[in-house]
């Protein structure tokens, strides 16, 4: 399998002056998806945790509604990039060939190649109720990332989705070069372990744009955080699926854009 990560030669330019060296940069890679032999989608992204890739984009993407719909997953690396097979079992098999469609999505887009408008903008599912947390433990949450970004810290190129809940910390973090796909791969990895994203809440490293809510609420995330800002488009989104969405995550603080009872209590922390 590829490194998820490779040494390149480059030159350095500084005002002080030029000097030449390494750096590392992280792969990209064509991951395919295929379901019983027929083609679904092409996705760019990191070759690493690829079998929760397949899982968790399954699930994200309604392929299935549960992981106990794929009887095997083969990962085959071929000369153009990775070919994910997944094989449905069969009532799940006849029913996904029946609204099958082809997506091609490029790193920085979730949502290229889909066939309509209705299906860009499929209204997420409700979230449940989940827990409420302080202002300290989203802090928390959000600091507990970043010195677990093992594959960013060496290239400081790619994104990460994490896990967080108040007794056991931060228990999976995914990362890759596309936003969506870290989530998918978090998705994946909670789902092998049989872990609810409802007991906690979904740490992002990224922005949040609307398929980031549209994949969050469906694992059911009721609380997602993100050190970036989210679109309109996504604050409209997680307020019409009962998310709370906090973002713009900073060590002074952070913002609440939706639903704001999940989050009581005053930010103790002292920040230097």
């Amino acid at each position: 399998m590829l490194s998820p990560a490779i040494r390149v030669l480059r030159s350095i330019w500084r005002s002080s002056g030029s000097e030449k060296g390494e750096r590392a940069i992280p792969e990209e890679t064509a991951i395919a998806f295929t379901y019983n032999t027929a083609s679904y989608a092409v996705m760019m992204a990191t070759p690493r945790d690829l079998e929760d890739f397949a899982l968790g984009f399954s699930l994200t993407e309604g392929v299935i509604s549960s992981i106990d719909a794929i009887d095997s997953i083969d990962i085959v690396e071929e000369a153009m990039g990775v070919e994910l097979r997944i094989w449905l079992k069969a009532p799940e098999a006849a029913e996904f060939l029946g609204r099958r469609r082809r997506i091609a999505g490029p790193t920085g887009c979730g949502l290229c190649g889909v066939e309509s408008l209705t299906e860009a903008m499929r209204p997420p599912p409700e979230v449940g109720e989940g827990r409420v947390f302080t202002p300290d433990q989203i802090m928390e949450a959000v600091n507990a990332l970043l010195p677990l970004q093992v594959l960013n810290h060496e290239t400081r190129a790619v994104h990460a989705a994490g896990f967080w809940q108040p007794e056991r910390g931060l228990i999976a973090l995914r990362e890759d070069v596309g936003r969506h796909n870290a989530l998918d791969k978090l998705a994946g990895a909670l789902a092998r372990d049989g872990a609810s994203a409802r007991d906690g809440l979904v740490v992002l490293t990224s922005r949040v744009s609307v398929e980031m809510v549209q994949k969050s609420a469906a694992i059911a995330a009721p609380v997602v955080v993100a050190v970036s800002a989210p679109t309109a488009l996504a604050v409209r989104m997680a307020e019409s699926c009962g998310m709370t969405l906090a973002a713009i995550a900073r060590k002074d603080g952070f913002e609440v854009f939706t639903h704001p009872h999940r989050i009581k209590g005053k930010l103790a922390t002292h920040v230097a």
